[in-house]
């Protein structure tokens, strides 16, 4: 990981990253619990990683990275999101853009507000993507934009 990176992900840690990485956690946890939320924790739990260290990774449509769709990415990953949406996601994107506008009012904390702005984004719909290094242009090798 590069230094700016790190430097940002420690800030970040200790500015709210941590909560934000908590919450995810925590839906991840209440997912798995109920045994048919297990597709919504593994995207969850990948995300609550996300959460926790932004800096340096980017969240990419896996049909787009891989080349090719699966089952995430096909209409039972639209109905997934569907779902995902009205039980966790609208809740996790909301954290987020609370803490987006909170940081976003100091010029030092505008770095920190766009990441959560990426992740409230991202905790609408988060079946079908994930989470590579921003070094890894595979996505632009198949001629893809990178999300």
């Amino acid at each position: 990981m590069p230094a700016v990176s790190l430097l940002l992900n420690l800030l970040w840690i200790l500015f709210g990253g941590l909560w934000m990485a908590a919450g995810w956690m925590l839906a991840a946890i209440i997912m798995a619990i109920t045994i048919i939320g297990l597709p919504w924790a593994r995207a969850a739990f990948n995300i609550a990683l996300y959460a926790f260290l932004p800096f340096g990774y980017r969240a990419v449509s896996r049909a787009e990275y891989l080349g090719r769709g699966d089952l995430g990415t096909g209409p039972l990953g639209v109905l997934g999101n569907l779902l995902w949406l009205v039980l966790a996601g609208w809740w996790l994107a909301l954290g987020h853009v609370i803490a987006a506008v909170i940081l976003g009012i100091t010029i030092i904390g505008l770095p920190f507000a766009w990441a959560h702005l990426k992740l409230a984004g991202l905790a609408l719909w988060p079946i079908g993507k994930m989470i590579v290094p921003i070094e890894d242009d595979r996505a632009y090798d198949r001629g893809f934009p990178a999300h």
